[in-house]
């Protein structure tokens, strides 16, 4: 009996005696969702194809009909009527199949001096490659939306929050701008990831090698790669490129959940410091009053689901003895649905962010309560010359005292201040006020409007 003449034939089953299970084909298939690769495993087997001709592996015939065979793969894949088969096990060997029914046997030819390992391996960078591409452009974007909204609020006060207690007066803006830092982080962070997921693992082919006399340089110039994976069985065996995407991924979503959350109490009326547009809202199906905060909650909701593919990737990963191993087929679900949950986040949340409304005057009303400005108290009567020490004791007397009263500590008047700080004077009370406190925190990274005006242009620079 021929190879080809066997019920099981696979392009692996040679060695075998019997076929699969239909279990087993089943279970170890992953057709199902490595064909979303299908573009990437294209790119990479024409680069390859192209190489092989070039040091002469290939003639030039076996070459044209390689191309035109993978030229009507990706129309038919495009359009969908390609055959995917679950029997053919994954994108790979689909796609090999489909191009020796097309190309004979050139299509044959191919997979020479090359290994699913190292094939799979190529697809999944080129793939993470354009997800950290896209990712950095929708950072960019909510990036520029931010700008927006604090370029409109420099002047906008609200309370600062320490442990959720009003701590010290700040202006909205400069509450942007704090995101605004920890996007760019996350974009930095993405960039420098990029640096080690754009190496080159084709031409490991299964982790030792090949005996052609391969151009690995030559690939990975046509594909946009920096270089080449430098060690074969490296290359093939590790998959901590998509570990760091995803660790990147879930701090992003984190960013993105503790905003969320703070907007899910703004808005609720107990704050009342903004309101989101009814687009991004939903209602209930028996309290007709409801208006509920949905986006932000789901984008909360899913920084979990990010994070929890981050900790799949890295148990996956934990007791692999090297090289490759069939554990890796799960790499690709958890790696696809992160990729997949940031982008929508980081999509919807730039519209959210276009569709708020500020209240300004609960915002001013709320840093009214909770006494603001008592650090702006005690450093008022440092510089009348009393050590910080005295100075906050002092305040802290003369805000039980307040609250005694049930009043502001800016509510007192003078002469029941200098019960506790015998140094104010009359000057005191525009240390005490709101629009005074913001105004004095001039240094850089300080909330003073003319200084978050100043970090808004900056950072609009950055952004080219």
């Amino acid at each position: 009996m021929s190879a080809n003449d066997k019920p099981h034939n696979k392009p692996w089953s040679g060695r075998f005696s019997e076929p699969a299970t239909e279990l087993v084909q089943r279970f170890t298939a992953s057709v199902s969702f490595d064909q979303r690769l299908a573009e990437y495993d294209i790119e990479g087997s024409l680069a390859h194809a192209r190489m092989l001709r070039a040091v002469g592996v290939i003639g030039k015939d076996d070459l044209a009909e390689i191309e035109k065979g993978l030229a009507q793969i990706r129309t038919e894949i495009q359009s969908g009527a390609f055959p995917w088969s679950e029997a053919h096990e994954d994108v790979h060997f689909n796609i090999e199949r489909r191009l020796i029914e097309l190309a004979g046997e050139p299509g044959k030819r191919l997979h020479t001096a090359r290994s699913r390992n190292d094939q799979v391996a190529t697809d999944v960078r080129l793939f993470v490659r354009a997800a950290i591409d896209d990712s950095l452009g929708l950072i960019k974007g909510l990036q520029r939306a931010l700008l927006d909204l604090a370029d409109a609020h420099t002047e906008t006060v609200m309370p600062g929050f320490t442990h959720m207690q009003v701590a010290q007066p700040v202006s909205f803006a400069h509450h942007l701008m704090a995101y605004f830092e920890m996007f760019s982080r996350d974009a930095q962070r993405l960039s420098d990831c990029r640096k080690r997921v754009n190496r080159l693992p084709l031409g490991a082919a299964a982790l030792a090698g090949s005996s052609f006399p391969i151009d690995r340089q030559a690939v990975a110039k046509e594909l946009g790669f920096d270089g080449v994976c430098e060690n074969s069985i490296d290359a093939v065996s590790d998959r901590d490129f998509a570990i760091e995407f995803c660790a990147s991924a879930a701090l992003i979503a984190m960013h993105l959940s503790r905003f969320c959350e703070e907007l899910i109490l703004w808005t609720n009326p107990r704050f009342g410091f903004v309101e989101l547009a009814d687009r991004f809202c939903t209602g209930s199906s028996i309290m007709p009053q409801k208006k509920n905060p949905d986006v932000a909650e789901l984008i909360r909701g899913k920084t979990g689901r990010v994070n929890g593919h981050l900790v799949a990737l890295l148990t996956l990963m934990k007791a692999q003895p090297l090289a490759y191993n069939r554990d890796n087929q799960e790499d690709k679900e958890p790696l696809f649905d992160a990729v997949d949950t940031l982008t929508m986040c980081l999509a919807v949340f730039s519209q959210l962010l276009s569709g708020i409304e500020v209240n300004r005057e609960a915002m001013a009303n709320a840093a009214r309560q909770g006494h603001a400005t008592a650090t702006d108290l005690a450093e008022y009567l440092v510089r009348k010359g009393m050590p910080f020490r005295e100075a906050h004791e002092a305040v802290s007397q003369a805000v039980r005292f307040a609250e005694g009263r049930g009043c502001e500590l800016a509510e007192l008047k003078l002469a029941e201040l200098q019960k506790f700080a015998p140094a104010a004077g009359k000057d005191v009370f525009a240390a005490l006020t709101l629009e005074g406190s913001l105004k004095s925190r001039t240094h850089i990274g300080g909330t003073a409007p003319a200084r978050v005006k100043a970090a808004i242009v900056k950072a609009r620079k950055t952004l080219g």
